[in-house]
């Protein structure tokens, strides 16, 4: 097929539309010419495509552009304008404008006039192309303005939604990276995508794709890395916070050693800022209470109270980036949960339910849903332990009302925990009990999931 569209958008196009060329052609043509000119260069047929339609800013860099006036005879500056209105009959190649040192016809000084006066327009095309920048001087702010309306209002939007405006911004951002811009501005875009992907592999989780979250948090720990190479603010509270995920990931899915050892190496990034750290230790917290190693489990409570204490300054951007104080003493109580005892459920009862009330003073279009109704969970938890289907029924009712709004993979499972509880043959012949199973797996469509934690199992 041949690479132009019907209508060529650039002069480069219009040359190989009439040459007939397909773009693995023109690929291959352009490699075979670099070679002649001593550094044999590739080019993909997406890069090609994107030249061809005039979709790159500014021009190629400047071996690029050799390699095109020797293959269409043109400047480059004329093969990325627009088309000729008339094409022409016949393309054929020639040599380029710039004239090749000679020494046939002119004397030694005239032939290092010529070279000296090609390698200053070559430093000067290069200096051209060093200047360009495809990121414009409201572009990194207008990301970050973004970034931050986002993680504010993620917590209290419907998933679906926000993922989708996640996944068209990130795409943005790494088009703009493989363009070009500043060093600088680079640096940062790295960050940004960081950032985007870690929202992403966030809302995977939420959705119930635990794989392609993972996949999101590699890429996300990758951007940070880039990052860090440069020395960039940020980017440790972005690895640590990116390892939590990971974390939280291996431990929803049952592989609570893998959970214990990402939060573990998240660890080894002191966040320059906000609570990555905190939320690392409760998470790692609540992988050994599910272990029921009650040492582990106190050392890494312990350790996200230390955190707490240590930290230099607020998230950024904050909002689901962040891990508030009701969060932390939520974590704490499904940890305690797990572990199980008398005292530890007093303890759990004790902490969710303080949780809950710090959670109800936020403004309800700032509210924490997703975390607001697992705490009433982990509050209908403790309920049934003590027999308590009265108050379980009360929690559960608010969850589901909550869930049918903003449905998360996470919130269904806890639910499905819950319903297994309900099946247990001392609550079979309880009607509130039976009654609130059957709303529940109407619900959860029959989702299975693992035992419920603590003394409640």
């Amino acid at each position: 097929m041949v690479s132009t569209s019907s209508v060529p958008r650039t002069r480069l196009e219009q040359l190989v539309g009439q040459l007939r060329r397909t773009n693995a052609e023109f690929c291959r043509d352009f490699e075979a010419i670099s070679a002649e000119l001593g550094r044999k260069l590739a080019v993909s047929e997406r890069q090609t495509t994107r030249s061809m339609a005039g979709k790159i800013n500014g021009l190629p860099h400047p071996a690029a552009c050799r390699v095109l006036e020797r293959m269409f005879g043109e400047r480059a500056e004329r093969l990325f304008g627009p088309p000729d209105p008339v094409p022409r009959a016949e393309i054929t190649r020639t040599t380029p404008p710039c004239p090749t040192p000679t020494t046939t016809n002119g004397s030694p000084n005239i032939t290092a006039q010529r070279e000296v006066a090609m390698a200053a327009a070559e430093s000067s095309r290069f200096g051209q192309f060093a200047e360009q920048s495809n990121v414009g001087p409201h572009t990194l702010e207008q990301f970050r303005a973004d970034i931050t309306r986002i993680a504010t209002t993620y917590p209290n939007r419907p998933v679906h939604p926000a993922f989708a405006e996640v996944r068209e911004l990130r795409n943005r951002a790494f088009d703009l990276l493989e363009g070009r811009q500043h060093p600088e501005q680079s640096r940062e875009l790295y960050l940004v995508t960081g950032v985007l992907c870690g929202v992403l592999a966030n809302a995977s989780f939420d959705l119930g794709f635990l794989h392609a979250a993972e996949t999101q948090a590699r890429t996300a720990f990758l951007c940070a890395e880039l990052a860090e190479l440069a020395e960039l603010a940020g980017n440790n509270a972005l690895r640590a916070w990116v390892r939590g995920t990971q974390s939280l990931v291996a431990y929803w899915d049952g592989r609570l050693r893998a959970a214990v050892e990402l939060a573990a190496d998240g660890w080894r990034y002191p966040p320059e800022t906000g609570t990555a750290r905190v939320r690392l230790a409760a998470i790692e917290a609540r992988a050994h209470g599910r272990l029921h190693d009650q040492r582990a489990t106190e050392d890494a409570l312990a350790r996200a109270e230390q955190a707490r204490a240590e930290i230099l300054g607020e998230d950024e951007p904050g909002g689901m980036l962040a891990f508030p104080i009701a969060k932390q003493t939520w974590y704490a109580a499904t940890t305690r949960l797990w572990l199980g005892s008398q005292a530890n459920l007093s303890r759990a009862e004790q902490d969710v339910s303080s949780a809950i009330q710090v959670y109800e003073t936020d403004a309800p279009e700032d509210r924490r849903l997703g975390e607001l109704c697992l705490a009433r969970l982990d509050l209908a938890s403790v309920r049934l332990g003590r027999d308590d289907l009265e108050g379980m029924a009360v929690q559960i009712q608010d969850v589901l009302t909550v869930a049918s709004q903003r449905r998360t993979d996470s919130v269904v499972r806890r639910l499905s925990q819950v319903a297994i509880a309900l099946e247990r043959p001392r609550l079979q012949t309880s009607t509130p009990a039976l009654d609130l199973h059957d709303e529940i797996r109407d619900f959860t469509h029959h989702s299975t999931a693992p035992a419920l934690p603590g003394s409640a199992t």
